[in-house]
């Protein structure tokens, strides 16, 4: 069962594996140019710390891409639970929660969603305080 104490994910690929990889060979290239500084050689080095700064970058721009359209996707379920419980649009509640907050929220099952949505608001509590608060908490297994 999913709860606070274990809802963070990790995707083994991306943060054991090409992650370190890419940062090894950063930090590798950053020592081989200053090793070779003051030689022929450094113009070469210089060019391959520049490749290996270009491909550390590759997965910190994928993982932004798919988080940025995770949040989106998670606006828009929240829009559609608030609709189905309310009959209403989401869109005022919406402008006074911060991302953090409605990401937070969407754990919280629907007999306590509202409750919880209008202290978050009230209270201006952290993403951290929304979801230890949480006591109906529905499972999300297919987070990126």
């Amino acid at each position: 069962m999913q709860n606070f104490k274990n809802h963070t994910r990790y995707f083994p690929l991306h943060h054991f594996v090409v992650t370190p990889l890419t940062l090894i060979i950063l930090a590798w290239s950053l020592v081989n140019l200053f090793t070779v500084w003051g030689t022929d050689e450094v113009s070469q080095a210089g060019y391959f710390l520049a490749i290996a700064f270009a491909l550390a970058l590759l997965p910190v721009i994928a993982r932004i891409y798919a988080l940025k359209s995770q949040d989106r996707i998670i606006r828009l379920e929240m829009r559609q639970r608030y609709f189905e419980l309310t009959g209403k649009s989401f869109l005022k509640l919406e402008n006074k929660l911060r991302l953090s907050q409605i990401i937070a929220l969407r754990f919280a099952g629907d007999d306590e969603l509202l409750t919880l949505m209008d202290k978050a608001i009230k209270d201006k509590m952290r993403s951290k305080e929304i979801k230890k608060s949480i006591k109906n908490w529905q499972e999300d297994r297919r987070r990126v």
